[in-house]
C-alpha cells in the first residue's frame, strides 16, 4: 500500500510531496526522505493519501523511513554542527581578507558534505579557503555563490504584508519581475514601497498582472479565439465575467453591425453615400440630389463639382461677375482705346 505525504525539509524549510509505501505516516511525524541531493530529515505535516500510480510516477521523491531515535539525535547534532561551522568560517574569511559575505552554513544528513552559500560583488579566490575548511571539518566542502533573492530565500523574514516571504515559504523558483508590471497596476513607482527584503522589485508584483492586462483591453477589442475559448476563459476567471456581464461590456464586445460596416466600405470617411441612380439625372438647372443618412432620413447634398468651378472661376476673374481683364485685374468692363 503506498500513500501521498507532504513533508517539510530542515533545509530548505519548504514542504513537498513524497511517497511512502508499506508505511503509515501521521501528522508531526518525523521521517527520513530521499531527495535528489541524498537523504534529508522531515517532519510530516498532513496524513498519508491513498496514491494511484499515476501518484507514484508523478512524485519521484520518497520516504526511505521512519526516523528512529539515533535519526533524532543526528538531526539535533547537525543543527549545532552547522552554527560551529558558520563561525569557523567567518573566522577564516576575515582572516584571508576575502570580499564575500557568508549566508548560511548546511551539513548533509549522512554528515559527508557541509555546503557554504556566499554573496559577494565580484568573483573571489577561495581555493585556500577550501583546503582550509576540508582540514577542520575532514568532508567534502563546496562553496556556492547566491544572488540577493537567493540569499532572503535562505534567510527569511516578514514581508509588507504581515505574512513570511512567499521565497521561504512556497516559490521554487524565482520569476522576472518589471517595472512595467507596478505601472499597469497604478502603484507608487517608490523603490522602498515596491522593493522586498533582498532590495529587488516584490515578486507579488507578477500575481495579478496579468488580470490588469486583460481588464485595461480595449472595449472594442474583439476576444481571442473562438466562442469555446471564451467560455473556457470565463469558466477559469468567474470573477471577472461576472463584471463584464454586470456592465455589459461582453456583449459590446461580440455585438457586430454588419449594416453600418457596409455603409463604411462603400462611403469615405465622414461622409454618406449616395443611392444608386434609377436612371434620372439631374437637370442643368442645378437640381439637388439627395443621400440616405444611416437612420433612413434624407438630406440635400450640394453639387460639389459646380460648387469647385465657381470658385476656381472667381479665383481667375477676381469677382463674382464679368470678364477676365488684361493683367489679371478685377472683373469689370475693358478700357477703351483711346
Amino acid at each position: 500500500m503506498s500513500q501521498t505525504v507532504r513533508v517539510r525539509l530542515r533545509k530548505p524549510p519548504r514542504v513537498f510531496t513524497f511517497v511512502a509505501r508499506d508505511m503509515t505516516l501521521g501528522r508531526n511525524d518525523s521521517c527520513v526522505v530521499r531527495t535528489d541531493r541524498g537523504l534529508e530529515y522531515g517532519v510530516c505535516v498532513t496524513p498519508g493519501e491513498e496514491a494511484t500510480p499515476e501518484d507514484e510516477e508523478r512524485h519521484k521523491m520518497s520516504v526511505v523511513r521512519r526516523a528512529s531515535d539515533h535519526d533524532n539525535l543526528t538531526h539535533r547534532q547537525i543543527k549545532s554542527d552547522e552554527e560551529r561551522a558558520k563561525d569557523l568560517c567567518k573566522r577564516k574569511i576575515r582572516e584571508r581578507k576575502l570580499a564575500m559575505k557568508l549566508v548560511e552554513c548546511e551539513y548533509s544528513f549522512d554528515r559527508k558534505k557541509v555546503i557554504f552559500y556566499f554573496t559577494a560583488d565580484d568573483r573571489v579566490d577561495f581555493r585556500d579557503l577550501v583546503r582550509d575548511l576540508a582540514r577542520e571539518f575532514k568532508a567534502r566542502i563546496e562553496l556556492r555563490h547566491i544572488q540577493v533573492r537567493d540569499e532572503a530565500k535562505i534567510v527569511g523574514g516578514i514581508g509588507s504584508c504581515g505574512r513570511e516571504l512567499c521565497c521561504t515559504t512556497w516559490m521554487r523558483e524565482f520569476m522576472p519581475i518589471s517595472m512595467k508590471m507596478a505601472k499597469n497596476q497604478n502603484l507608487s513607482l517608490n523603490p522602498s514601497k515596491i522593493s522586498g527584503q533582498c532590495g529587488r522589485l516584490l515578486c507579488c508584483l507578477s500575481y495579478e498582472n496579468d488580470m490588469y492586462q486583460r481588464q485595461r483591453r480595449p472595449a472594442g477589442a474583439a476576444p481571442s479565439g473562438d466562442l469555446a475559448a471564451l467560455r473556457d476563459d470565463m469558466e477559469d476567471h468567474q470573477a471577472v465575467a461576472v463584471e463584464a456581464l454586470k456592465s455589459s461590456t461582453l456583449a459590446d464586445v461580440l455585438a457586430e453591425e454588419p449594416e453600418a460596416v457596409a455603409i463604411e466600405d462603400r462611403a469615405r470617411p465622414g461622409e454618406f453615400a449616395a443611392p444608386e441612380s434609377n436612371g434620372e439625372e439631374g437637370g442643368e438647372d442645378g437640381d439637388e440630389n439627395t443621400a440616405v443618412s444611416g437612420q433612413g432620413q434624407q438630406r440635400p447634398v450640394g453639387d460639389r463639382s459646380g460648387g469647385k468651378r465657381r470658385r476656381r472661376r472667381g479665383r481667375r476673374g477676381g469677382g463674382s461677375g464679368g470678364g477676365r481683364g488684361p493683367g489679371g485685374g478685377s472683373g469689370g468692363p475693358a478700357p477703351s482705346a483711346p
